[in-house]
């Protein structure tokens, strides 16, 4: 029986298998995948430990490997998935997703040359930080054929990194190491070709995350927003997802800051931290709908690839990030989130 490890055996998500019609179903109103999501798969799992990660060696063992970021992630082999990307005109790019384990790096970068020398799809890396101690892997990836690197920091503090990531729950993974990986990240690829990931409803204040995505856009990061959704199994599987209103302020701060708008220091917040005042007239930025759409990286028209369809909430809503353009119905309804 043939060991169904990567490299050259991938998960792809639930929508990426849609797409590419390994599974058959429809999307919500329509939405279109645009960008593939892959995700290396070895027997011993990730050794990370992060609570509130599907992936993690905390989880409960029932619930193991069940999902990751909401969804099921059904494992297919490389060769088949570059055959039938390459046939789906739809898709734009393909991201490929580490998790910690010694074969991670090598095998990556093996994953990158295939799709870089079988299909045309623009490829980002969504690189695990623990596993690089200088800029050789970054470089090789960058030589591979990759254009985009993602660094999932998660948690916007030292101390809930520290708490739900690192030491406070044995995990390897270390705050200031992260942000050096940032840096190096941004020497090899470049200025804004480098994204940060940040979940917005880890038990962090708006200040908090606000002054995290300018941290990013201050050494050349954007900000790729996620809402908290709880996966089953985890340890933080009863802490509730962050309230609309407050994914919305954000939101709208990520793409006043990302955009070159605006900054933190324009902005206000009230003593518990809460945005009360974004330096400037947000409805303009609200008729715009933009800024509710997934952030990611961007496929061949400029626009985000990486668009995740339902990868924060259940299809039947309230969306968090819109997939699609939102419409009129969905601003009024965003209006009053805001309120």
């Amino acid at each position: 029986m043939t060991d169904k490890t990567s490299p050259e055996y991938v998960q792809t998500s639930l929508a990426a298998s849609l797409t590419l019609g390994f599974q058959q179903g429809s999307f919500h109103r329509n939405a279109k995948l645009k960008g593939l999501n892959l995700l290396l798969h070895y027997e011993e799992g990730c050794l990370g430990k992060c609570h509130f990660c599907g992936l993690s060696k905390t989880r409960r063992e029932g619930a193991k490997g069940k999902t990751f970021i909401r969804v099921d992630w059904p494992l297919y082999s490389l060769k088949e998935i570059i055959e039938r990307a390459r046939e789906n005109k739809q898709i734009h790019r393909v991201c490929i997703s580490m998790i910690t384990h010694s074969k991670a790096l090598e095998d990556t970068v093996h994953v990158i040359k295939k799709f870089k020398e079988e299909t045309d799809l623009f490829i980002s890396v969504l690189i695990t930080p623990t596993l690089i101690h200088n800029m050789e892997f970054l470089m090789a990836m960058e030589q591979a054929g990759a254009d985009r690197i993602g660094i999932a920091i998660d948690a916007v503090t030292p101390e809930l990194f520290d708490r739900l990531r690192g030491k406070g729950v044995n995990g390897p993974h270390r705050w200031d190491h992260y942000w050096d990986v940032v840096r190096m990240a941004v020497e090899v690829f470049g200025e804004f070709n480098a994204g940060i990931h940040l979940i917005v409803g880890l038990g962090e204040t708006e200040r908090e995350m606000v002054e995290a995505i300018q941290k990013g856009q201050d050494v050349g990061t954007p900000t790729h927003l996620f809402s908290f959704f709880p996966e089953k199994g985890s340890p933080m599987e009863n802490h509730p997802s962050p309230l609309l209103g407050q994914y919305r302020r954000i939101q709208l701060a990520r793409w006043i800051i990302n955009k070159g708008s605006g900054s933190i220091d324009q902005m206000k917040f009230d003593a518990k931290g809460k945005l009360i005042d974004f330096g400037t007239d947000i409805e303009p930025l609200i008729q715009m709908r933009e800024p509710f759409m997934t952030s990611g990286c961007p496929g061949s028209d400029g626009k985000v690839a990486c668009n995740r369809p339902y990868g924060n909430e259940r299809p039947s809503g309230p969306i968090r990030n819109f997939p699609f353009m939102p419409e009129p119905e969905d601003l009024e309804e965003i209006r009053r989130q805001l309120e």
